[in-house]
């Protein structure tokens, strides 16, 4: 319950290198989600500087095509290039696809399960997280730069490291006023 009532979405991180072994007790963690059939549907790719520099250059590069002005439009790729670059730890999370829409959907629930033990191992851990997801998982060049196969779906990117700050709590509603009490 603490890890839960702790994590929160860290949008800047310090400098602190997020290292394999760290990297390793969250990926433990996210294995141990429950997944209907036992698919283990999950693929996890643990992204360096390159391919986070890869990465920023094409979410840069969607952003900035949103931008009329060329050199502002230039200066947005380069800036959401180097942030990707400077993160210290990104893990792309993918699901293989399968062919039966009742299983893609059951993976896809088991692979949100086991982000949700990764953001709760990295709150024990003492590390931030952030989700990345949205029609950039779909982009050609996004793929390619995580390295996916052909037959996976990137359903998020995991920003991880140590938080130079952190927000604090957003207002949520209650259970309570989300729960029906059936006879």
């Amino acid at each position: 319950m603490d890890a839960i009532a702790a994590r929160r979405s860290v949008k800047r991180f310090t400098g602190r290198p997020v290292g394999r072994a760290e990297i390793e007790r969250l990926l433990d963690a996210a294995v141990l989600a429950p997944n209907h059939r036992m698919t283990e549907p999950w693929r996890f790719y643990v992204m360096g500087p390159q391919s986070r520099r890869r990465y920023g250059a094409v979410l840069g590069g969607r952003k900035a095509r949103k931008v009329e002005d060329p050199a502002a439009a230039a200066a947005v790729l380069r800036k959401v290039e180097e942030e990707n670059a400077a993160l210290p730890a990104v893990i792309a999370v993918t699901i293989r696809q399968d062919e039966n829409p009742e299983i893609r959907e059951e993976d896809y629930a088991a692979a949100m399960m086991a982000v949700q033990n990764i953001l709760l191992a990295a709150a024990e851990l003492g590390l931030g997280s952030h989700l990345k997801t949205g029609a950039v998982m779909d982009d050609p060049g996004a793929r390619e730069a995580v390295g996916v196969a052909a037959d996976e779906r990137i359903v998020v990117l995991i920003n991880l490291g140590e938080a130079a700050e952190t927000p604090g709590a957003k207002p949520r509603t209650s259970a309570r006023e989300r729960t029906v009490w059936l006879p």
